[in-house]
């Protein structure tokens, strides 16, 4: 890929962080979802992925599963996925029951991305009866999962149904040279979560397309490495708005983050954000792509080179819904 490529020759997927926004309930944040995964399914985006979070007022995707089910009721054409389960939270029979489900509902459409964090807190793992020494497992429970999707036979001889035989396609999720690795052995898609925790990603895809192992494929041939980079985008005709609705951004990032327990001003914001809490939210959305949609645009196609990506995914962040959708509707691929 060269800088003399348009958005156009990239394939377009979205990250829906299904964001509560200030003012909003749970029910509005959804319809906001609903509305943008009917958008996304004519304007030629891939794939809608959606991310499991716990214990998180702002965060509305603790059940990726529902939400595509109900997503997937409402569309006809764009795949629909977890971007990702936090597998550690479940035993592989449940998910491989859960999207085999799916996969049986929307044939061909269903993607299911793997991560090995908790999606929460140490109290919210105990809350799901669950260890974190259940990440220690994330291997093998990738490898156990697969085989049920599969048919493959288990040593315990269970079967997964709805699930055997549906062979719905799995990715990697990470932030680390761990993930990289572990999908370039098992010869899996990886996608990196570049939209806040870019630290590692340009090792992390170096890494996963040197290692690669080239495994057979569903239908023949061998598989291929695939990266998909995710990146935060903020567009809008008027530049200074999407800069305002970055700022926005920022102050909410530092608020959820780093003063959970307390209910802090847009200006006590700004004085976290003038010391080390700033430069900790800089860095976690330095992969921001922010302005008109032509500046966006150009933003993402050097991000595109720069991640060595083949596909990238991106999450909306403004906490207005009309240029968070906006941004949506500026950048589709159809459009």
């Amino acid at each position: 890929m060269n800088y003399n490529v348009s958005l156009s020759e990239i394939p377009l997927s979205l990250l829906d962080l299904a964001q509560v926004g200030p003012g909003e309930t749970v029910r509005e944040s959804l319809d906001h979802s609903l509305a943008l995964a009917e958008f996304a399914d004519t304007t030629g985006y891939r794939r809608l992925w959606y991310a499991e979070h716990h214990n998180m007022s702002a965060i509305a995707s603790a059940a990726p599963a529902v939400l595509i089910a109900r997503m997937g009721a409402a569309t006809r054409r764009i795949r629909l996925g977890a971007g990702g389960v936090m597998l550690p939270n479940h035993s592989p029979l449940a998910i491989a029951e859960q999207f085999g489900t799916l996969a049986e509902l929307y044939p061909d459409r269903i993607d299911l991305g793997l991560g090995r964090a908790p999606g929460g807190d140490q109290a919210t793992f105990a809350a799901l009866r669950r260890s974190p020494a259940a990440s220690e497992q994330f291997p093998a429970d990738v490898v156990e999962l697969q085989k049920y999707l599969r048919g493959q036979p288990q040593q315990s001889g269970v079967v997964a149904t709805p699930g055997a035989g549906t062979d719905v396609p799995l990715y990697i999720l990470g932030s680390s040279l761990f993930g990289a690795q572990l999908a370039a052995y098992l010869g899996l898609p990886y996608a990196f979560a570049s939209h806040f925790a870019p630290a590692a990603l340009e090792q992390a895809v170096a890494v996963y397309r040197s290692e690669f192992r080239p495994l057979q494929a569903e239908f023949g041939g061998l598989t291929e490495p695939y990266v998909i980079a995710a990146a935060g985008v903020i567009a809008d005709d008027d530049a200074d708005r999407a800069t305002a609705q970055f700022d926005a951004t920022r102050r909410h990032r530092a608020k959820f983050l780093f003063a959970r327990d307390t209910s802090l001003s847009d200006e006590e914001a700004d004085v976290l954000l003038d010391g080390p809490v700033g430069r900790q939210v800089n860095e976690m959305l330095r992969h921001t792509a922010v302005g008109t949609p032509q500046q966006v645009s150009d933003q993402l196609v050097r991000f595109a080179v720069h991640a060595d990506a083949d596909e990238l995914i991106l999450a909306p962040m403004a906490p207005d819904r009309g240029v968070w959708l906006g941004t949506v509707r500026a950048l589709a691929p159809a459009l």
